[in-house]
C-alpha cells in the first residue's frame, strides 16, 4: 500500500487509466442511478468512498439487496448481496466495451434486471459503452494513487460537513465528472439553472441547483480545461456579487474567471508542512466568502459543535 497520504498524482502521466477507469465507474453509477430510491438533487446516483476504493452502497433490487464494490486494493470490481452471494470483474487492461459486458453478466448471473443509458454522460465523448475499444488502460497502482488522494479529501469533507446545521449533502463521488464534492444549501430555491452540460439533459442540472447551494469538493483534473490538474474547489450557485474580488486563503487559492470557482492546487496540498490545515482554511474560507455575500444565514446554519467551540469528529 502507499505510504504518502497525499501521493503525487500527475494527470498527464494516467490520463489513459484516468479516462478508461471514468467509463468504467459511469457504468457502476448507472446501476445505482436505475436502482436506488430517488433523493433530491440526485444523491441517489453519486458513489461513495470506501476503505478499499469506491461502492455504490447496498441498493435494492428485486432478489434483496445488492452493493457493487471497486476493490482497488486487489484491482476487482466486487458484487455482494444479502443472500451471501459474491461475484468479481477483474480490473486490468480491457476495454470499456468488454467490462461493460462482463458487468452485464455479472448483474445477469444474480438475476438482477438494470435499465441504464449505455453511453457516458457530461463527456464529450459519448461513445457507446458496448462500441468503446478505445479506452482500454488500467493501471492499479495509478488508480490506488488517485483513490489515496480521494479517501483523504473524503476524510476533511466530512469534517468540514459537520461545522453545518443545515440541509447538506453527503460527501459523495459523482461519476459523471469524477468529483467529491460536499454541498451545503441555504434554504431558498435558486434560479433556474441553465443547463450546457455535454451529453447531460439539462433537467438533470434544473434538478441539482434547484436550491441556493455552496459546494466543495476534489477532482483530479479535466484534461484541457482551464485546471488540468489535480484541486480542490469551490463555488455558489447562484455566484453572488464580489466572489472574483474576495480574499480567501490560503495563499495557495485562487479564483477561476473561466469555470467561476475558486481553486486550490492539489500540488500545494501534498507539499504543504500540514496539508490538513490548508485544505480546512480553503473551505472555511470560501464557504464564510460565498455565504456572506449571499446572504445566507450564517450565523443560524452553524451547527451547536462548531458554536461551542467542540472539535468536530471527538468526544
Amino acid at each position: 500500500m502507499l505510504a504518502d497520504a497525499w501521493p503525487p498524482l500527475d494527470l498527464e502521466q494516467w490520463l489513459p487509466t484516468f479516462q478508461t477507469l471514468h467509463r468504467w465507474m459511469q457504468i457502476v453509477g448507472k446501476v445505482r442511478l436505475n436502482l436506488a430510491p430517488f433523493e433530491d438533487h440526485w444523491w441517489h446516483s453519486a458513489l461513495c468512498v470506501t476503505v478499499r476504493g469506491v461502492s455504490t452502497s447496498p441498493m435494492p433490487c428485486e432478489r434483496g439487496i445488492l452493493e457493487l464494490e471497486f476493490d482497488f486494493i486487489n484491482d476487482l470490481l466486487v458484487a455482494y448481496t444479502d443472500r451471501g452471494e459474491s461475484r468479481t470483474v477483474g480490473l486490468a487492461n480491457k476495454s470499456v466495451a468488454d467490462f461493460y459486458g462482463e458487468c452485464r453478466e455479472l448483474l445477469d448471473s444474480l438475476g438482477v434486471q438494470v435499465h441504464m443509458v449505455p453511453w457516458p454522460n457530461e463527456l464529450p465523448d459519448a461513445t457507446p459503452f458496448a462500441d468503446d475499444r478505445d479506452h482500454a488502460t488500467y493501471d492499479g497502482d495509478a488508480v490506488r494513487r488517485w483513490w489515496q488522494a480521494t479517501i483523504q479529501a473524503d476524510r476533511l469533507l466530512k469534517r468540514f460537513r459537520g461545522g453545518f446545521a443545515g440541509k447538506c449533502s453527503p460527501s459523495h463521488l459523482w461519476w459523471g465528472a469524477m468529483d467529491l464534492a460536499c454541498t451545503r444549501f441555504s434554504g431558498r430555491r435558486a434560479p433556474a439553472h441553465p443547463g450546457g452540460a455535454p451529453n447531460c439533459p439539462d433537467y438533470v442540472m434544473l434538478e441539482s441547483y434547484s436550491h441556493e447551494c455552496i459546494s466543495a469538493g476534489w477532482w483530479p483534473g479535466t484534461p484541457g480545461s482551464a485546471v488540468a490538474e489535480p484541486a480542490f474547489y469551490a463555488y455558489a450557485y447562484p455566484e453572488p456579487d464580489g466572489c472574483a474580488a474576495a480574499r480567501i486563503a490560503p495563499s495557495a487559492a485562487f479564483y477561476s474567471r473561466e469555470l467561476r470557482e475558486w481553486i486550490l492546487p492539489y500540488a500545494a496540498v501534498r507539499t504543504a508542512p500540514d496539508p490538513d490545515r490548508l485544505v480546512m482554511e480553503f473551505l472555511e474560507t470560501t464557504y464564510d466568502t460565498a455565504a456572506t455575500l449571499g446572504g445566507w444565514d450564517v450565523t443560524g446554519l452553524r451547527s451547536t459543535a462548531d458554536v461551542n467551540g467542540m472539535a468536530v469528529g471527538r468526544r
